[in-house]
């Protein structure tokens, strides 16, 4: 897809379709303004007979539109302004996401939408130019590759014209360019997620990531193998790929950015690829959707699509724990114990507690690269979908400054996390009779008591966790994964560049 931001005259734009706004109270646009003048007001008395009001979510196309160039002209509902005359993001981003709902119907695959007559409250031209961009390539995205003939698509867009004001292009071909790399990202991220266990498998990953750094001088990737692994005393992510034929893999990524003597910022990816829950199995109604246990280290596979599209000048770290969770007979058994690379030892009361068991170890071994933060990303708890459902990604953190940090990236990113509390109160439900930790601590509380586990690896370094249950990706109709939370990784990246 061509994307690019010029100045357009909505008038004279010659284009497939004309993109234009409307708030509340239809209230038009300068560039819907000019439009309507220029067909003596027939846009204006069009909407009032189609009861179009401006408000948000609404939406309507007219074909041959008079008094323009453009073939065909959509209105969008951008609801209601404030004092200031500026529409909210949410609202912003809705209307966005009309377009390609409007389109489809058609052959259009050639757009022009006006964007510098809209103020958004406290936003830029290149946070505008960033949302139209990512809500429109995303608008692309096909999960049907293994399918023996797959469907026609419905709607291809090709080339894209964002209009501005002149003093706005800079900022608004920045915004394209951080738009572009993070929706590579998260095509990256959903294509890995929705892809099935028997392709998806922790050595498949391992591929994707050295394929991923192919020909790039920035970024390096190798994969440590069980025997390095047991060399390095993780009997914890072992205890987990113990009941598989497929071995677990450790794959770090190196991005050198910045100086060499900088600290690194670390990301740490859940990669289950398949999980049955082991000998403590799941139920079998919904077990497909495992597959997506390893969303979060495909989000950071593509946070680091994204790095390596946009070159930002810091270093960053990923580490990925990749295994299956099996019920074999060599796996493990409710009540074993085990001894984590840090030492401490772990009474497995249920198997199906695993993300944990590999997350513990991936942290311990990211202590070595004397990171400046780290953050664990991880589809780890059924409980964070009871607390926050599929809007918010959980967070909890052993620092108030890292914590606010993505609670600030996300929001900037639409891609929002909530904090959690990370009470020592919650420490005793892990205590056991037989081992230094439990790898459960009951259904009480279950999201915070798994971060407080994890919290027991993270002593030495400023951590954070995303439980992203919820986020990762939809059930039913609309089964996928959903690339989250790889806009707000980049957001929080960039932000420290």
């Amino acid at each position: 897809m061509q994307i690019s931001a010029k100045v357009v005259d909505s008038v004279k734009q010659s284009t497939q379709c004309l993109v234009v706004a409307c708030f509340d109270g239809n209230k038009l646009s300068a560039a819907a303004s000019a439009i309507n003048a220029a067909d003596a007001k027939q846009l204006e008395a069009l909407l009032k007979r189609e009861k179009f009001s401006g408000k948000v979510g609404q939406s309507i196309l007219l074909l041959n539109p008079q008094g323009i160039t453009a073939e065909r002209l959509l209105v969008l509902g951008l609801g209601e302004q404030d004092k200031q005359g500026s529409t909210s993001p949410d609202n912003f981003r809705k209307a966005l996401q009309k377009i390609p709902e409007a389109l489809r119907p058609t052959p259009c695959s050639e757009i022009s939408l006006v964007l510098g007559d809209i103020k958004v409250d406290q936003k830029n031209a290149e946070w505008q130019a960033r949302q139209a961009v990512e809500v429109l390539i995303a608008s692309q995205h096909r999960a049907d590759s293994l399918k023996s003939k797959p469907a026609e698509p419905s709607f291809v867009l090709t080339k894209v014209s964002l209009g501005f004001h002149k003093a706005q292009l800079a900022d608004a071909t920045k915004g394209i360019k951080i738009g572009q790399a993070i929706a590579k990202g998260v095509d990256l991220a959903r294509e890995l997620g929705n892809l099935p266990g028997n392709v998806c498998t922790p050595t498949y990953l391992a591929s994707e990531a050295k394929r991923l750094a192919r020909g790039q001088t920035a970024l390096s990737v190798k994969v440590l193998e069980e025997k390095a692994m047991k060399e390095l005393g993780m009997g914890s992510l072992l205890s987990v790929s113990a009941g598989s034929d497929q071995p677990a893999k450790l794959i770090v990524l190196e991005y050198k950015g910045g100086n060499k003597k900088d600290a690194p910022f670390a990301l740490v990816g859940k990669g289950i690829t398949f999980d049955t829950g082991g000998i403590s199995l799941k139920p079998g109604a919904g077990m497909d959707e495992m597959k997506y246990d390893m969303c979060g280290a495909a989000s950071v596979l593509g946070t680091f699509k994204a790095l390596v599209e946009l070159l930002p000048a810091i270093n960053v770290v990923g580490i990925i724990a990749a295994s299956e969770n099996m019920p074999g007979g060599s796996a493990t058994k409710p009540g074993d114990i085990v001894t984590s690379m840090s030492g401490q030892t772990i009474e497995i009361l249920n198997t199906d507690a695993e993300g944990r068991l590999v997350l513990c170890d991936a942290l311990t071994y990211t202590e070595r690269f004397k990171p400046k933060t780290v953050i664990d990303i991880a589809t780890l708890t059924g409980a964070c979908v009871v607390a926050l459902g599929n809007h918010a990604s959980g967070l909890f953190s052993n620092n108030e400054d890292l914590a606010q940090a993505i609670l600030k990236a996300g929001q900037a990113a639409n891609d929002r996390a909530w904090q959690m509390p990370l009470w020592d109160d919650y420490q005793k439900q892990l205590d056991s009779n037989f081992a230094d930790i439990a790898n459960i601590g009951g259904p009480a509380g279950g999201s915070i008591t798994a971060a407080c586990f994890l919290s027991r690896f993270t002593k030495n370094f400023a951590w954070a966790h995303l439980d992203i249950a919820g986020t990762a990706w939809l059930s039913g109709a609309a089964k996928g994964a959903t690339g989250r939370p790889v806009p707000l990784l980049v957001q929080y990246l960039l932000d420290n560049q």
